[in-house]
Parts: structure tokens; sequence; C-alpha cells
């Protein structure tokens, strides 16, 4: 994941899944290398990476340095990259376990957080404020229901590629149809190949 509040975040609510699935989740400290991280990782066939990237919308520097690092070869077919479009990870909680109905527009000009950390009246002048805002917001997120449908739907996208079993033998890999179920998501494969 992107950042330090992405990597908690899916570690609150798909954390326990994620450990027996034998999937690790790491923090980037950004995508501008992303390349790099690409060809650090190697992925192959049985050890892939998918990557969830804030404010991916077409236009945006993110939005190049991705189609960039999707063509990092030899590893392009093992590597995932998706986005959200939440200007943060912030926003992808839901307005309403916060006491908002919608998340507020924050002038140009204005740090984001620190925005957000003012509307919601809570102190924002320092980094240990906004540190602690994002724990208040990470501590509204009991369950999936508590997360905004454009996150929810990324991160299951990227389980369901990095947790896809390999059968050479049977041509299924990675491309196989996932199935998931509220309280373990995406543990199980299904296939119509013969035999599965």
């Amino acid at each position: 994941v992107e950042g330090k509040h992405d990597a908690e975040l899916v570690e609150k609510v798909w954390g326990a899944d994620l450990r027996v699935a034998g999937v690790v989740v790491e923090m980037l400290d950004g995508v501008d290398d992303l390349a790099g991280a690409i060809r650090d990782f190697a992925p192959s066939p049985q050890r892939r990476m998918g990557v969830l990237v804030d404010h991916l919308v077409p236009g945006t520097k993110e939005w190049r340095v991705v189609e960039q690092a999707r063509a990092v070869q030899p590893y392009a077919a093992h590597v995932l990259v998706v986005g959200h479009p939440y200007v943060d990870v912030w926003q992808s909680v839901k307005p309403q376990r916060l006491g908002m109905d919608a998340w507020p527009v924050i002038p140009r000009g204005t740090s984001w957080k620190v925005g957000i950390a003012a509307h919601l009246g809570w102190p924002h002048s320092t980094q240990r404020d906004l540190a602690m805002a994002w724990r208040r917001i990470l501590g509204a997120v009991d369950s999936y229901a508590d997360l905004e449908p454009e996150l929810l739907g990324r991160v299951e996208e990227l389980i369901d590629f990095v947790t896809a079993p390999v059968w050479p033998a049977l041509g299924v890999g990675p491309d196989a149809t996932l199935t998931a179920t509220p309280t373990r998501p995406l543990l199980r494969a299904e296939s119509s190949a013969a035999g599965v």
C-alpha cells in the first residue's frame, strides 16, 4: 500500500484473513519509485505483488507513475496496481461514521488533512494533531461496512490477485474466478477447469 494510514486501515479490516492466506501488507512510502519497488520485490507466478494507490485518477502524477510501473518487465504479468479516487485513504471511511453527511471539500492551498481535522473541530496545527485525527478516524472503523465501496472493491481485487492459486497442470492461474464471503473473503478459488 502507498502509505502508513493505508497499511493500518487494510490491517484493521483485512489483517486476520490476509495472515491466514499468507499475505503481507507493506508500506511503500509513496509511489514515486513504484517501478523500483517492483524490481526489488521481483514478482513471479508464485510471488505476486498487488499495490493500492491513493488518488489514482487519469491525468494525475500518480496515473503516469503507475502506467510506467505496470510495464516493468519481466514482472508486469505478476503485478496488479489499482487505486481509489480519494485524495487520501481517510476519505474511504464512510463520513457517517464521523457524524458527517459527506466529506467536506477542502479549498486549494489548504492541506487536506489539516482541513478535515479543522472541519471536525479537532486540533490540527501539528503533525501529532493529525496523527491523533487519523487514530480517531481509524477508531470509527469496525468492519467492511464502514468503508466506501470504491476502496472495498480495489482491496478485494488485489486480494483476489495475490491469493489466486497457481495450478499449472490445469492451466489455472491468477485469472481464476474467486469467490468471497463476508466473513472469510477471497480464500476459496473456483474454476471451470476439469477436476477443480
